[in-house]
Parts: C-alpha cells; sequence; structure tokens
C-alpha cells in the first residue's frame, strides 16, 4: 500500500557521523510527515544501529543516495517542505557546504532548501577544540582541526540556516521550526 504523503512536511538529512546519532532518530521518531535523505556514509552508520532506525514514524519515507543527479531534491522546488534539518553533520559535510559543493544527497538537499529559502538546521559535529563523542564502542575524545572549526563558524553566516552545537539546541531548533509549520512541538 502507498503511503500518503502530506504536505508541507519536515526533511532530515542524516550523514556519516556516529555523533548523538541514536538521540537523532529519537527526535526523528517524534516528528511527522518526515521525508529522511540518507547519504552513502550514513547507510553504513545505520548498520550500526538498525533496531533504533526501524522505529520511525509509518509515514516516513526515506530516500537514499543512489542517483548522480540526487532526484529527490525536486520536491524542495514544489514546495513539499517547511525545513530541513541536516543532523548530525560531519566535518566533510559542514565543509562541503561551506564552499557550495553538492555532491551528496545531504550536501544537495541543503544547497536547494537554501535555493528555494527553505530554512534549514544543521547539528554540525565538530564545534569545541576537544569533545567527547560516542562510537559505537563507546565514548572517545576527538579533537577537531582548526580548518573544521572555521568552516562550522563560516556555516553560521549562511541565509536560511541555524547551526546549532548541542543536543538541546538542536531540539529548540526544531521545535521552532515545527512551531513556525504549525505543528506539535517535539519537547512536550
Amino acid at each position: 500500500m502507498a503511503k500518503t504523503v502530506v504536505t508541507p512536511r519536515l526533511g532530515w538529512a542524516l550523514t556519516g557521523s556516529g555523533h548523538y546519532f541514536v538521540e537523532c532518530l529519537t527526535l526523528m521518531r517524534k516528528v511527522p510527515h518526515l521525508d529522511l535523505f540518507v547519504t552513502k556514509a550514513a547507510a553504513e552508520v545505520i548498520r550500526m544501529y538498525k533496531k533504533e532506525f526501524e522505529l520511525l514514524p509509518e509515514d516516513t519515507r526515506i530516500f537514499k543516495d543512489t542517483t548522480a543527479s540526487a532526484a529527490p531534491v525536486g520536491n524542495f522546488y514544489k514546495g513539499q517542505y517547511f525545513g530541513l534539518i541536516v543532523a548530525p553533520a560531519t566535518s566533510n559535510t559542514v565543509a562541503k557546504a561551506v564552499h557550495g559543493i553538492s555532491d551528496t544527497l545531504a550536501t544537495n538537499v541543503y544547497a536547494q532548501a537554501g535555493k528555494c529559502r527553505v530554512p534549514s538546521v544543521v547539528f554540525a559535529c565538530d564545534t569545541a577544540p576537544e569533545m567527547d563523542t560516542e562510537a559505537p564502542s563507546g565514548w572517545v575524545k576527538v579533537y577537531p582541526r582548526r580548518i573544521d572549526l572555521q568552516n562550522t563558524e563560516a556555516l553560521k553566516s549562511f541565509e536560511y540556516t541555524d547551526v546549532v552545537e548541542t543536543l538541546p539546541e538542536l531540539e529548540a531548533a526544531l521545535d521552532r521550526m515545527l512551531a513556525a509549520a504549525g505543528q506539535s512541538p517535539v519537547a512536550a
């Protein structure tokens, strides 16, 4: 049976980061009318969290990074989205976004959202000189490079883009985006 497509929808792009990946999936489960854009790198990470991934809302549509032209981005031009979340966003995704490179599904939907004036929230992974992040084997210490921190800072100046650095900031930005679209917040 085909899924009924309700618009407007929220787009959510997953990259290959495991940084707060499970927590992002938990937030996604609370969002009705969700379209999920999964990069090739994210597909690799999803395999590690398959059980949590299977609990997404029933009307979630999943688009995988399988075409060179990223055909699903055309839905932004049709007005199907009130917002886009890119979370968690790798340093690679942030760098590409800052430099206008759209060669993955995540960077392509981010670029198209901006061109269509659809607000985006980017949950950048590399935001401090020293950080703790969860890997499948447990918590590890990471040390983002200066260029990673500079790119995160540069992305903050982009139009229609809200860069968040913590999970509570992501949840608050998501709630604002949902409220602006007339939908219930997830923080309830």
